[in-house]
């Protein structure tokens, strides 16, 4: 697969009124996008989205990591699928245009959730605007 590098990651927290001062006044990170459930926050080069779901915090998914998302050029996308499908890797989403761009998103042999994006942080906002 040709991968270009990491995207973003997507933690799954209680309330984001607690967890939003945290990552902006403790770490400094910039807030970009603010939903209903989710805030997207630029750090860097990287960003990382913040997705309320306190109805988690007991399940055995639980809080923490939702996913971490690699960027993949569109053109390398469906051959990458392809892999996937050829190797047996369990899909969690099927490949699906979202949010900007080109997404996939599939396990580990851990049950870790790992995506494919073909977008970045600049169209995931025009999406959202």
């Amino acid at each position: 697969m040709d991968v270009l590098g990491f995207n973003h990651l997507t933690l799954r927290v209680k309330q984001l009124a607690k967890s939003l001062p945290f990552y902006c006044d403790v770490l400094g990170m910039t807030l970009v996008h603010r939903g209903r459930t989710d805030v997207y926050l630029s750090w860097g080069d990287a960003w990382i989205c913040l997705l309320e779901k306190p109805e988690e915090a007991g399940s055995p998914q639980g809080l923490g990591m939702d996913h971490v998302a690699f960027s993949i050029s569109e053109e390398a996308f469906f051959a990458a699928v392809n892999t996937l499908r050829e190797k047996r890797v369990p899909l969690v989403r099927e490949p699906i245009e979202r949010g900007g761009g080109w997404s996939v998103q599939f396990t580990d042999p851990d049950g870790l959730v790992l995506e494919l994006f073909t977008g970045d942080l600049q169209k995931r906002m025009k999406q959202w605007k």
